[in-house]
């Protein structure tokens, strides 16, 4: 267990805010963003049902005293992961977004690698917890 830093909490803060903004975007509206972006409905609103979930973990781990530090490296790696991942499906051909679209996929992608660097460096500074 760690005891997360103030710079940890918010990092996980702002990562569960703009992860429940696009939640609610991408869920409530793949329907109106999927011509725009050229990229499938379905992928849209699935990517949002996910980030609800993963919203709920992020803004539990910001608001603890305390928490399992492999949780938050779990958070990290997975942030690092998203990022790789919507980088490899740009390339992939799996999809055809347009420039917005492809403007869209980037865009979170930074976000998301950048939230991975931000937690990083907040467990870095975070203290370990003595357990009995």
């Amino acid at each position: 267990m760690i005891r997360p830093s103030p710079f940890l909490s918010r990092a996980l803060l702002a990562d569960a805010i703009f992860s429940g903004v696009a939640a609610v975007a991408l869920t409530l509206g793949a329907g109106a963003l999927a011509p725009f972006l050229n990229l499938p409905e379905a992928l849209l609103r699935e990517t949002g049902l996910f980030l609800i979930a993963y919203t709920a973990l992020v803004g539990w781990l910001a608001s603890r005293s305390t928490v399992a530090k492999a949780l938050v490296l779990l958070v990290i790696v997975g942030n690092a992961a998203w990022t790789l991942g919507s980088i490899a499906l740009l390339f992939s051909g799996a999809v055809s977004p347009n420039l917005l679209g492809q403007v869209f996929i980037v865009a979170q992608a930074i976000a998301t690698g950048v939230f991975a660097e931000l937690q990083y460096v907040g467990l870095r500074k975070s203290s370990e917890t003595v357990t009995a």
